[in-house]
């Protein structure tokens, strides 16, 4: 009841940034719409120019093995067992991007982002960092156009952290002989 009351407030104060001005509307829209693909391209840009193709293919399995676990495991494990009803549909108004049909908990948005996030810190810190920060703010952007909750951001975050640090932990063996 606590966390449910927390994530409404934390919630209202993010939304209230909204509908205020036009030119902020379209950047928290360019920014929970638009940001994940230019993250995804930078990912797979950054994959194209390492080395060797050995290695290209190896990041690329990487990836793709974290996103299957985080987005497509996880993430639907949680919304089979526990449906939980996104702001517009609890509250009663129009988000500012098309509204999903799924679960709000936990965000796949978040748990793709951070999982590309962390196997990028992996290769390059200074990167990574750029990339975790542009994460939480296509993150926060969700929140604010209102098709989120904070606490699915964080879940999210959490899922996909994790499952790129478990198939890094994983193939680590496997890295240092490719």
């Amino acid at each position: 009841m606590l966390f449910t009351a927390l994530n409404q407030k934390i919630f209202e104060v993010f939304f209230g940034f909204s509908r205020h001005n036009s030119i902020l509307d379209a950047v928290f829209v360019f920014l929970a719409k638009f940001l994940p693909y230019l993250l995804t391209l930078g990912f797979l840009v950054l994959i194209f120019y390492k080395s060797s193709f050995r290695r290209r293919l190896f990041f690329y399995i990487e990836a793709a093995l974290a996103l299957i676990l985080g987005s497509g495991l996880l993430v639907q494990f949680f919304r089979f067992f526990y449906h939980h009803p996104r702001p517009f549909e609890e509250i009663g108004f129009t988000p500012l991007i098309a509204p999903p049909i799924s679960s709000s908990f936990p965000s796949n948005h978040a748990a793709i982002l951070f999982a590309l996030s962390l196997l990028i810190f992996y290769l390059n810190r200074r990167l990574g960092i750029w990339f975790f920060i542009l994460s939480f703010l296509n993150g926060l952007a969700r929140v604010v156009v209102g098709v989120h909750w904070p606490l699915d951001i964080l879940g999210g975050a959490l899922v996909g952290v994790l499952s790129a640090f478990l198939i890094h932990r994983w193939l680590d063996p496997l890295a240092k002989k490719v």
